[in-house]
């Protein structure tokens, strides 16, 4: 397989090693020149400074979208109509706008799509999804979403007031760049009936977007959730909790560890991952799978669809915050 790698900041690069870990070493670079870090690595690569050019001289396989977060239809929407299958980066976009473009192009290009969720890799989420699914801890009842971060420690190589989270004009804000919660809440509970959201630039960061957001959910099963969403938390903390009515589920990115409370056996079971979990096996899954799924071995676990009900979360949160109001999905 040909893989194009549009965008080679930091996620960019690591699913460019990952794929070369891999084996996959047919890989072409789309880039502007306009990252941050250093060019050894991407030595002995072929590059491209002009996308369509890309496209046609290459003809890739499959191309990584992992440039910023408003400029992400820009190179999705040319290599779907392409035939490409594309790993999308999480959020789709920067809106809504374009997406029906991306859904166009790819039923006449007939390529597939894995949306870069992930946490959906996580094994701590996987066990999470498997016990609220079996109804370990009985009909699901509240969730709760903790995930904070301090954006100049994220990362510590560049100025965090140029990077795309910090900035608007790419993307980004916290809510468009913490998103993992907005997919993965839904998919371990259940479809969302409404949302509230509001969110705020509060902290002394110099962005010019949002830094702090509170979201509120109510699913269609009955059940509510809530989210928080920062980038001023020091040290960072990521975690969620899932109450039913016959106990309790935590997750808690630290260690890694899902633990269930029965009520029936009074205690807690903690689920561990491998020893020989670290943060990039996430990715590394995520990799196999895409590359399974381009090649039409497996069906996506993450497909356009999810992407697309996430960025409907997303455009829901910025509108209640807007408007004063919950916003009610008709269409999830």
């Amino acid at each position: 397989m040909k893989f194009l790698i549009a965008g080679l900041g930091s996620i960019g690069r690591r699913h460019m090693r990952n794929l070369i870990a891999l084996g996959e070493k047919d890989i072409v670079l789309f880039r502007t020149r306009k990252a941050t870090m250093p060019e050894d690595d991407l030595a002995g690569f072929p590059q491209e400074t002009d996308l369509q050019a890309a496209l046609e001289k290459h003809k890739p396989d499959a191309v990584i979208v992992s440039n910023p977060t408003s400029l992400h239809l820009d190179v999705a929407i040319p290599a779907a109509e392409a035939g490409c299958s594309l790993l999308l980066e999480k959020p789709l976009s920067h809106s809504l706008d374009r997406i029906d473009e991306l859904e166009s192009a790819l039923k006449k290009g007939g390529g597939r799509v894995v949306v870069g969720f992930q946490f959906r890799f996580h094994p701590g989420l996987i066990k999470a999804k498997q016990l609220i699914s079996n109804g370990e801890i009985g009909r699901v009842i509240s969730a709760h979403v903790h995930f904070g971060e301090y954006l100049p420690a994220w990362h510590p190589w560049e100025d965090y007031r140029q990077g795309y989270a910090a900035r608007a004009d790419m993307g980004g804000g916290v809510v468009l760049t913490q998103c993992h919660s907005l997919d993965y809440l839904p998919w371990l509970v259940g479809k969302v009936e409404s949302v509230w959201g509001f969110t705020a630039k509060l902290s002394d960061l110099e962005v010019d977007v949002e830094d702090t957001a509170k979201i509120g959910l109510r699913f269609e099963n009955g059940a509510l959730g809530s989210i928080h969403l920062d980038y001023n938390q020091q040290p960072p903390a990521h975690y969620f909790e899932v109450i039913g009515t016959k106990g309790s589920l935590q997750w808690n990115l630290a260690d890694g560890a899902t633990r269930i409370y029965q009520a029936e056996k009074k205690d807690w079971d903690v689920y561990q991952p491998s020893p020989a979990f670290e943060r990039n096996v996430m990715f590394m899954d995520e990799m196999k799978h895409f590359i399974a799924v381009a090649r039409g071995e497996v069906e996506s676990s993450c497909p356009l669809e999810d992407g697309i009900k996430a960025q409907r979360l997303i455009s829901a949160v910025q509108a209640s915050n807007d408007s004063g109001t919950s916003i009610k999905l008709s269409n999830q």
